[in-house]
């Protein structure tokens, strides 16, 4: 398995099919990461949509957005799931980010949270010029990093 990126590196760029809802529409497009330079960026990878502990962890982030966005950043949940599945999990429970399909793992194994056929549930924060200035792995990946620690990790990069 490939090594998680360290902090202070430039963060793997990556393009990947996308879908959120917006004004009660899903939007389909590519994201691209070095696409989002000027702003910082919320990597939240998770194991799966409609999961018990990936639905707690979106539906806070999905919550805690203007959080996000007053500190001028932007999350984006990413997983192995196809944008069907993104689709229904975003209209089911009102996710306002952008959900990512890596269906073909290839920004998990980028960043190094592969586990088998499974990904480590694993937060990045990418700043306005592509470079990874936090990261946090989980071992088992029960628990999740709330949108308190995340946005006191965004204050500190305009520090």
């Amino acid at each position: 398995m490939a090594k998680t990126p360290e902090v202070g590196q430039a963060a793997p760029d990556f393009t990947l099919p996308a879908v959120q809802l917006v004004d009660g529409e899903l939007v389909r497009s590519d994201l691209t990461l070095s696409e989002e330079r000027g702003h910082p960026v919320v990597l939240a990878f998770y194991p799966g949509d409609e999961t018990s502990v990936c639905t707690k962890q979106l539906c806070s982030y999905s919550s805690g957005f203007e959080a996000f966005t007053d500190l001028g950043a932007t999350v984006w949940g990413i997983s192995p799931q196809g944008i069907e599945s993104h689709e229904s999990f975003a209209r089911k429970f009102q996710l306002r980010m952008p959900l990512l399909a890596d269906t073909e793992r290839e920004a998990v194994a980028a960043y190094g949270i592969g586990l088998g056929s499974m990904l480590r549930r694993a937060v990045f924060i990418v700043d306005a010029e592509g470079t990874l200035r936090w990261k946090h792995v989980a071992a088992l990946g029960l628990t999740f990093r709330d949108v308190p620690t995340l946005t006191a990790q965004l204050e500190a990069l305009k520090q």
